[in-house]
């Protein structure tokens, strides 16, 4: 079990066998597996509860994408009676769950400011702020799993004239309800699940709604997303992705003629390439074709409260809601990386290859494939650190 205790300078310092950092699904994972191997850890995170993103940057109406069999952490699946798709408060209480059943306890407001791979003890040192006693931690650890997210900071994009906008300006991580928008003109910059769900949201409280469509989506039903993921566990996926296609079209019929055009690729091979999902309708759909909705091209730049489009419209907002997504902030704190992570905090090998660094060090859950792929990463980590130290083990004895 990991050690305490105080040096000359009043730095607390701990000792363990692996330090994860995040306590979001993939770290909780993670530590879920490492539990019944019996491997000690300690995981550390800097907001005051897990899972922030799903308790705190949530919008009401949010369910999870992805039928239940799909978004299920390692050794426990939801109750029987769960419906299909999970809402945000079911799959928080799934978390609270999981974390009582493997006696998880992550140190909460522990920021981690650096970790640095340590060539002469073979250990990562990393410093930690406790945010609740305003004192630095020292964890020597020797391993290293980083599972920070790929959502840690959101992303606004840099629009000309955007800081002269004089109305209210949210990100989707801030965005809770429509309610407060209704009667006003908003747009929606981001076509993405995200996008597309807020947009719809902010039409069914009577909001005049606009979305920025920038680039080619493809629009899927959540029961043809369910058949594909279980279709390409026996298929080809081009064939999949053949079929896929084929019945939305047949659902929804051609959307280029409404501003949405198609991906040139099919939704899981683009999924499996670029990380980028099939949108999964909620209704906006059918808000767009009936013109409750409007479809508009990139922005070129704002003057005031008027944004100007590239096809030369221009359009006067109250409010605009980024649904641009977010971004890793692993290289802030993460020293000695490069063996795992890009310079925008994302793996450099493609999965499913791309959870192992050098000098024990792992990531989970940066791939771009959910929960089901953090599922994967949780088991993988577990498995190769019992095997490594099962091998320096057999050499010691040797």
């Amino acid at each position: 079990s990991p050690t305490s205790s105080y040096s000359l300078f009043s730095i607390m310092e701990e000792e363990t066998v692996v330090l994860i950092v995040g306590a979001g699904p993939a770290g909780l994972a993670v530590a879920a597996c490492l539990a019944q191997l019996s491997i000690p850890y300690v995981i550390v995170e800097r907001e005051e509860c897990s899972a922030s993103l799903w308790r705190n940057r949530a919008y009401d109406r949010l369910k999870l994408h992805l039928a239940k069999e799909f978004c299920e952490l390692p050794h426990m699946s939801y109750p029987a009676d769960a419906p299909t798709y999970i809402p945000k408060d079911q799959f928080v209480k799934y978390i609270d769950g999981y974390i009582e059943h493997f006696n998880i306890r992550p140190k909460y407001r522990t920021s981690i400011e650096s970790c640095k791979y340590d060539e002469g003890t073979k250990c990562w040192i990393s410093m930690a702020h406790n945010m609740d006693t305003s004192t630095s931690v020292k964890y020597t650890s020797s391993f290293l799993v980083v599972a920070s997210g790929e959502n840690s900071a959101e992303i606004i994009p840099i629009i000309p004239g955007l800081d002269g906008f004089p109305g209210e300006l949210t990100h989707s991580s801030r965005y809770k309800s429509g309610a407060t928008y209704s009667g006003k003109n908003v747009l929606v910059v981001g076509c993405g699940n995200s996008g597309m769900e807020i947009a719809y949201d902010l039409a069914c409280h009577g909001a005049n709604t606009s979305i920025v469509v920038r680039s080619p989506v493809h629009i899927m039903t959540k029961e043809l997303i369910r058949l594909g993921m279980t279709l390409v566990q026996y298929l080809p996926v081009n064939m999949v992705d053949t079929l896929l296609v084929t019945m939305s079209k047949f659902v929804f019929g051609d959307l280029s003629r409404h501003g949405i055009p198609k991906p040139t690729i099919g939704p899981l091979q683009l999924k499996s390439e670029t990380g980028r999902s099939a949108v999964i309708d909620v209704g906006t759909v059918r808000l767009i074709k009936e013109g409750i909705i409007k479809v508009v091209g990139s922005i070129s730049r704002i003057k005031g409260n008027i944004v100007e489009f590239e096809d030369r419209e221009d359009f006067s907002f109250d409010a605009i809601a980024f649904a641009t997504g977010y971004r890793s902030t692993a290289n802030i704190w993460l020293q000695n990386g490069e063996s795992m992570l890009n310079d925008d905090g994302l793996p450099k090998k493609k999965f499913p290859n791309h959870w192992k660094g050098a000098n024990g060090l792992y990531c989970a859950g940066l791939a771009k494939r959910g929960l089901a792929g953090i599922a994967m990463d949780a088991k993988n980590i577990a498995n190769d650190i019992v095997a490594t130290i099962e091998s320096i083990s057999g050499q010691t004895r040797q």
